[in-house]
């Protein structure tokens, strides 16, 4: 459940951060300029767009675009939570229709073992550095951004940070890792003579 949770926030994931742009007295109306943002999350590749048909400022803004690439660590958590999720159906069909072969094996057990500890190690290093990745997306998307775009650095230029979307679902990702780990201190032993 916790491999379903984590491809379907992280890779589904849609937003957009929002700038409110003026530049007195030429136009003294904030006007809206927008960076759409989603996974895989190269917001290097996400560039500031205005209004269709309005040149607030005389600037290009379509040349401006946020800044980091984070897509290496939400392409590996995504990935890994991928064949998480295909290993446990394979198991699930290995416990569950071939009972016997895996009851009856003295290596089958072993590398179920085995194949769990690095499954679960390697869970750990992904939503680690998915976790990692969030917080640097949220600074990267959130009000410094003003602060970074040079025309807002002008004087005749006024740039304030509207909003950006919530990151909710994002959280629930690495959350839900979290919470997975937490859980596994609370497991109780078999009830006695449970074989």
């Amino acid at each position: 459940i916790a491999s379903i949770f984590a491809f379907a926030t992280c890779g589904g994931f849609k937003g957009q951060t929002e700038i409110q742009v003026s530049c007195p007295p030429t136009i003294t109306e904030n006007k809206t300029i927008t960076a759409t943002f989603g996974y895989p999350f190269r917001l290097n590749e996400a560039s500031f767009q205005p209004p269709p048909g309005v040149n607030i400022c005389d600037v290009n803004w379509k040349s401006y675009v946020l800044i980091g690439d984070y897509s290496s660590s939400a392409q590996f958590y995504v990935t890994f939570a991928v064949f998480v999720f295909l290993y446990c159906i394979a198991a699930l069909l290995l416990y569950v229709g071939y009972t016997s072969l895996y009851l009856d094996s003295r290596k089958l057990p072993m590398i179920d073992f085995v194949v769990t500890l690095v499954a679960t190690f390697l869970w750990l290093v992904s939503t680690s550095a998915w976790a990692k990745a969030l917080t640097d997306i949220k600074i990267a998307t959130g009000h410094n951004i003003v602060q970074e775009l040079s025309p807002c650095k002008k004087k005749e230029i006024l740039c304030y940070f509207g909003s950006v979307t919530s990151m909710g679902s994002l959280n629930v990702s690495v959350a839900q890792a979290g919470m997975q780990w937490h859980d596994l201190g609370t497991l109780q032993p078999p009830p006695p003579g449970f074989k």
